[in-house]
């Protein structure tokens, strides 16, 4: 019943220290858009499975990334806001907020206008990159923009001014109000002029506006273009979209007022070895860089650093040379992905078509169908046994071509089926979809296709050879609709709300395809094994009806993920639970012979299969109650391992907000943590996460609950969380420089930059969440550190390991 949406990954090493990661880099560069306007262009290139959060995110989301500009001169103002591009918008379960991401590649540009000679721009890019494992902490790096010198105009030769468009105007009337201004450009050869729809980061596009402000009329969307070219730049590493030799721009306006003329403006680039920009006015009568990067280096003292920062120096700290019995090297082995793989979507496609088999729809369509192959080929078995094999292929084919319209919207947007799933109207549709199958399961009424498309199939069946087994295939998919559609919509849903959209839609139709297929050919294949099939009856109808509880249960696990995201504070962890102890209660009485349904037969004894799942599935209501067990010393709801994925957080919750990890008593400041642990004599457990960190809260609503691991953190050690995306800005004497560890330097300014620093510096690695097991006095490494550990024995030992080293330390 888990539905993981993330991909989890533990980093291995087999030394004390992880290395420092570093999977973006920031390169700059300069368009000019006219002797005083400038763009400034940042452009991050992002290792593959990284991700940079865009410069708009909610509050209480991860940190989103900041540029700043160095105007203290006066040269130059900075223009509207940094542009950025679409990037990857997504509902985050976690944060229960839509947050926009970019990968592999993002670009950033911010327009300038020069107020005075001025060659170099500085500015400072502060961000946060996440994989699916893990956060690096907020990084500031410096950037250089170095502006062209200004030059007079462009030539051919010294003394002729290029001019490779030659521009042509008209208008054509199409009623009183309303006109198309048309504009044609001839380019010289090689030269081409930018579409209004080429990919941001290239060329400048074509961009027709009001040449003034004028309520006399407007604009009727974009232009209309003529034929363009589509070709990928080297330079810009996008597609580009441009027009060669000629272009023919149709701008329609609409009058509300009598107006004599029209003047529209018209910007973009002309490029061919270089680019020319344009900024035209049309006046209509409607009468008649060269990339750099520059990072400082400057040369601090650490030691005198360290020691006013953190109480200590890197030399101070040592490992320790005594080794617990059984050390455990957390990150030694990679955990299986979280996120549903092919195999896995296929596993749940071909449980759904067994599922489908026993329905009244399909289950007694298998001895009729598998009779009439053998015993129409009569004495020859074997042709017999090929056209059910065939009969069963094409049914696992019907089903892959169905999931193919999917594939064919992926190739329009990679990512589209992923844009779908993430918007909240679409969680409401597939909330009501589920409702209306599920009482559809219940026999209120029925869902079934058009009858002309069952009689055009049928015709096709007379056809014979493999067209008419193909037609009789088909027929089977269409009249069993009303049973099997529901179980393929939430194929379909499930495929839309997870990451790997149409593949897994094929991987579950091919699925459920192969196991409604599968029996129809193994019947005509050993056809004594339909004598141990039992006979059709009312189970069938019973089979239904409990699909329609599990529809109606899934169905607010949509609905949670439009609450969650909308913000609406309505179907908190407490109504989620409430909800599904009533569907399922609902189930464990119908199962009992307490309800019934429309499409029941009457029950004369309760079977022992009915008993049997009666009792289970109170059991599993019992076990949703648990749910509202309250730990006494955390102070929250106990997370229900089963419906990891399908219920909100514990923490979304009315009565029981967790604001804090479990309740614990804990430090954030490391000064004042290590003096506490001298004191009461107790080791040192550092947790280096941060506000923004997914697994970090994994960790302590899943890990840290569990009764051993809470022991340790509550009783045996000193828990000092630091927060490394902490924005609370440090005392002043503190606000200073040091060397990152990678080379260059950095300012200090707030809490997260501190905390930051100290793990790079004196544990050699960035990333959270990080756990790092100390002595009192902080000067000594208890075992191996470990980041992301999901599995609770192998946290406890790491816990336990600690303590014992700990603990023969003092003895010696």
């Amino acid at each position: 019943m888990k539905h993981l949406l993330y991909i989890f990954f533990l980093t291995f090493t087999v030394s004390f220290f992880s290395q420092i990661e570093d999977p973006i880099e920031w390169s700059t560069s300069v368009e000019k858009i006219s002797e005083t306007e400038y763009l400034l262009v940042s452009k991050a290139t992002i290792e593959r499975g990284w991700h940079l959060y865009s410069q708009n995110v909610p509050e209480d989301g991860p940190i989103p990334t900041t540029f700043t500009y160095d105007d203290s001169k006066n040269n130059f103002s900075l223009e509207d806001k940094t542009l950025e591009e679409e990037g990857h918008t997504v509902d985050d379960p976690v944060f229960g907020m839509e947050i926009k991401f970019f990968e592999d590649l993002a670009i950033f540009k911010q327009k300038i206008t020069t107020i005075s000679d001025v060659n170099i721009v500085n500015g400072i890019v502060e961000f946060m990159v996440c994989d699916d494992s893990k956060c690096l902490p907020p990084t500031e790096i410096d950037l250089v923009f170095n502006l062209p010198k200004k030059t007079n105009a462009v030539f051919k030769n010294q003394n002729e001014m290029l001019s490779p468009v030659k521009w042509k105007t008209s208008v054509e009337k199409i009623s009183d109000d309303e006109y198309d201004l048309i504009i044609d450009a001839e380019l010289e050869k090689d030269w081409h002029l930018y579409s209004q729809y080429t990919a941001d980061g290239g060329s400048l596009p074509v961009i027709i506006t009001k040449a003034k402000e004028n309520d006399a009329y407007q604009l009727q969307g974009k232009a209309v273009e003529s034929d363009t070219i589509k070709k990928f730049s080297d330079v810009f590493e996008v597609q580009e979209t441009f027009f060669a030799d000629k272009a023919t721009l149709k701008q329609r306006v609409k009058l509300t007022k009598e107006l004599a003329t029209i003047t529209l403006n018209l910007t973009g680039q002309v490029c061919k070895e270089a680019c020319i920009q344009i900024d035209e006015n049309f006046v209509f009568s409607l009468n008649g860089n060269k990339e750099t990067t520059n990072l400082t280096t400057t040369k601090i003292n650490n030691t005198s650093v360290n020691n006013l920062l953190y109480g200590m120096d890197t030399d101070h700290l040592i490992i320790s040379d005594i080794k617990c019995d059984d050390e455990v090297i957390s990150s030694a082995k990679d955990i299986q992905s979280g996120e549903k793989s092919l195999w896995s979507i296929f596993g749940l496609g071909f449980l759904g078509g067994l599922l489908a088999l026993l329905t009244p729809c399909v289950f007694p369509m298998i001895p009729l169908t598998v009779s009439f192959f053998t015993k129409k080929s009569g004495r020859n078995r074997s042709a017999g046994v090929s056209k059910a094999l065939l009969y069963g292929f094409f049914i696992f084919a019907v089903y892959i071509i169905l999931s193919l319209p999917f594939h064919l919207l992926d190739s329009v947007n990679p990512d589209i089926l992923n844009e779908i799933s993430t918007n909240i109207w679409l969680n409401i549709i597939f909330f009501i979809v589920f409702v209306f199958f599920a009482f559809s399961f219940f026999g209120y009424y029925e869902l079934t296709l058009p009858a002309s498309w069952t009689n055009k199939t049928t015709e096709g069946e007379s056809s014979g050879g493999f067209v008419g087994i193909f037609f009789m295939a088909l027929t089977l998919a269409i009249v069993s609709f009303s049973c099997t559609g529901p179980i393929l919509g939430s194929l379909l849903a499930g495929s839309l709300t997870a990451d790997g959209g149409a593949w897994q839609l094929t991987a579950g139709m091919a699925g459920f395809g192969v196991s409604l297929g599968l029996p129809f050919a193994l019947f005509a294949m050993f056809p004594n094994m339909m004598n141990a099939l039992p006979k059709s009856g009312g189970w069938l109808n019973t089979t239904k009806v409990i699909l329609g509880f599990l529809e109606l249960a899934l169905a607010f696990k949509f609905l949670s993920n439009a609450d969650l995201v909308a913000h609406w504070n309505l179907l908190k962890i407490e109504p989620f639970l409430l909800l599904w102890i009533l569907i399922f209660a609902g189930l464990a009485l119908y199962l009992l012979g307490k309800i019934k349904f429309p499409h029941d037969s009457p029950i004369k004894k309760l079977s022992f299969p009915r008993i049997a799942g009666g009792i289970l599935v109170a059991s599993f209501v019992i076990y949703l109650a648990s749910g509202f067990m309250v730990n006494k010393e955390t102070k929250t709801f106990t997370p229900l391992t089963l419906l990891s994925g399908l219920a909100p957080p514990v923490g979304y919750s009315f009565i029981y907000p967790n604001d804090c990890p479990n309740n614990l008593d804990c430090f954030k400041d490391l000064k004042a943590g290590i003096e506490y642990a001298k004191k009461v004599n107790k080791p040192i457990m550092l947790d280096f996460t941060g506000y923004a960190c997914v697994n970090c809260r994994k960790m302590e609503e899943h890990v840290w609950p569990n009764p051993k691991i809470d022991d340790y953190l509550r009783n045996d050690y000193v828990l000092i969380s630091l927060y490394v995306d902490d924005k609370k800005e440090l005392p002043k004497e503190e606000q200073i420089l040091v060397n990152r560890v990678n080379g260059g330097t950095r300012k200090l300014k707030n809490y997260g930059h501190k905390w930051a620093n100290y793990q790079t510096q004196f544990f050699k690695t960035n990333s959270q969440p990080y756990y790092v097991l100390l002595n009192s006095d902080a000067t000594k490494i208890l075992n191996q550190a470990v980041g992301y550990t999901p599995d609770e024995n192998e946290y406890a030992q790491f816990l336990k390991c600690g303590l014992e080293v700990f603990n023969k330390s003092n003895k010696e």
